[in-house]
């Protein structure tokens, strides 16, 4: 008992000897100590006014431009509920400064304020356990490759499996007037190493076979309900099926979610399109991309009689063939959860992002006529590293600016935020198709309640995220507004560090 208790002394030495090594190499790169105002707030030394800006050469910006930066210290409180938009009197940035970097990158910053202490929602232990969901996609290996870094945002570290179909390619070809799939199955080397990536990455992922190759892609889809059925253990209460370009922002929210289900009873759990031509047109269906969650009791009826199912439909869509078979065989009938999103709105979806609703799924954030604007979900998540759980939350600073993190800061010169109900979500999308003598003009029973599309440069000033990078300190966020009729760029940049936890 002795040694060993000389043992853990020793080691709690070495781990204090290496904290302050670590903090006197970062103050030592940062050019600073730690300030007399910090002290209280367990975090790294930060310089509220560094003397070079060496990590904006990366970002191909055109000089000069107006700069200005302000470090936030984030204290997760517990208790604190996250809110759809959190008002603060006290303005975030300090003025504005122009800086040219084109020959060199050391500047000298006129105006600099103190971190910004913000109290966020503190996650509670093992928020995070998913091990009683089973995932499954079925997608191209190559697809699948490209589909990492998405995953790697939510997936690893949660105990949840993930069973993946992967084939190498597939298309539709007509012989004598038949359509038949021509798939090409994976290189069993280039899968197994790309298993052994993503494992390597804290990814319980298992990449199968299709039951049969020349299935069509929808029969591929459907099949998965089998294969993780079939895989399940005694902790297992949902399988989920999702698209490979299914994103969610949050487990710790999205099994907060599902924990309101009798997982002893049948459910079918999923999202409606936002669009209501779609619904009109497909049923009240769980849309794939958005994420469709069975319970266990439900993927037993569907498991057992899986050939009828396969034989029942005809249809080139997975997620039609899971809702045919479900309706066929039971009195089950989907439950909405309209925080799931299938994003089948386009073009600006500045309104969805902006509307302080923490969505539980994402879709269609790869590049394409859908993609969700280009924008890169896996980079603007990034600051959940720091703040867990207020990815896309909103703050009010003053009676101007408003931050969405993750997204924008978007200014509202002429007082709007007055009198705007920020509650309602602008409409920026592209108008949907109508349905003919339909009350719903389209999105009301998916994105309401709504508000107009503000001008832009007039009623709304956009910085839109260009960057976000991951350091040794925190997570450095750079939003920028490109310069109208002539005019310079200009760049707000957020630097957030985890402070200590709130009382």
């Amino acid at each position: 008992m002795l040694l060993r208790n000389r043992i853990i002394t020793l080691i709690l030495c070495l781990i204090s000897l290496a904290s302050i090594t670590l903090i006197a190499r970062l103050s030592s790169r940062r050019g600073s100590s730690a300030p007399n105002w910090l002290p209280a707030l367990d975090v790294h030394p930060l310089d509220p006014c560094p003397d070079k800006l060496d990590w904006l050469a990366g970002l191909n910006l055109t000089y000069p431009i107006r700069y200005s930066h302000r470090d936030i210290v984030v204290s997760p409180t517990p208790g604190l509920e996250r809110a759809s938009i959190t008002k603060l009197d006290a303005p975030l940035f300090p003025k504005f400064q122009t800086i040219d970097l084109s020959e060199d990158i050391k500047v000298s910053l006129k105006h600099c304020e103190k971190p910004y202490l913000l109290n966020v929602p503190a996650m509670a232990k093992n928020s995070g356990d998913a091990s009683h969901i089973i995932f499954g996609i079925s997608t191209t290996l190559k697809r699948l490759d490209a589909s990492v870094p998405s995953l790697l945002r939510w997936l690893p570290n949660t105990n949840a499996k993930l069973f993946v179909i992967v084939i190498e390619s597939e298309q539709i070809v007509e012989s004598e007037g038949a359509e038949r799939v021509d798939a090409v199955a994976a290189d069993p080397l280039q899968k197994a190493d790309l298993e052994a990536q993503m494992r390597g990455l804290g990814m319980d992922v298992t990449l199968v076979e299709p039951l049969e190759l020349q299935d069509s892609f929808s029969m591929k889809y459907f099949s998965l309900v089998e294969i993780m059925y079939s895989n399940r253990s005694d902790k297992t209460k949902w399988i989920s099926l999702l698209d490979d370009d299914t994103f969610f922002p949050s487990i710790p929210a999205l099994v907060t979610m599902l924990a309101k289900y009798d997982t002893t009873r049948e459910y079918y759990v999923g999202a409606l399109s936002e669009i209501w031509w779609a619904v009109a047109h497909y049923g009240m269906m769980g849309f794939g991309g958005a994420g469709i969650f069975l319970s266990i009791p439900l993927a037993e009826i569907m498991s057992n009689n899986y050939p009828d199912c396969t034989e029942a439909s005809h249809t080139t869509a997975g997620d039609i063939r899971i809702m045919e078979c479900i309706y066929l065989l039971t009195e089950t009938k989907l439950t909405y959860e309209r925080d799931l999103h299938q994003v089948d709105v386009h073009a600006d979806l500045s309104g969805v992002f902006e509307s302080g609703r923490m969505p539980l799924s994402l879709h269609h954030w790869k590049a394409g006529a859908a993609s969700l604007n280009g924008f890169n979900l896996p980079m603007m998540h990034l600051v959940a590293d720091i703040c867990r759980d207020c990815f896309l939350q909103r703050w009010q600073f003053g009676s101007e600016m408003v931050l969405t993190n993750g997204y924008s800061l978007a200014l509202y010169p002429k007082g709007d935020l007055k009198r705007m109900d920020m509650e309602r979500m602008e409409e920026t999308w592209d108008e949907v198709p109508p349905v003919e003598n339909s009350f719903n003009r389209g999105t009301d029973h998916s994105l309401g309640p709504t508000r107009p599309k503000m001008m832009l440069e007039e009623e709304k000033i956009q910085f839109v995220l260009i960057d976000s990078a991951v350091t040794e300190e925190g997570v450095r966020q750079s939003y920028l507004h490109p310069g109208m009729d002539g005019d310079i760029d200009s760049l707000f940049e957020l630097f957030w560090v985890e402070g200590k936890k709130g009382g």
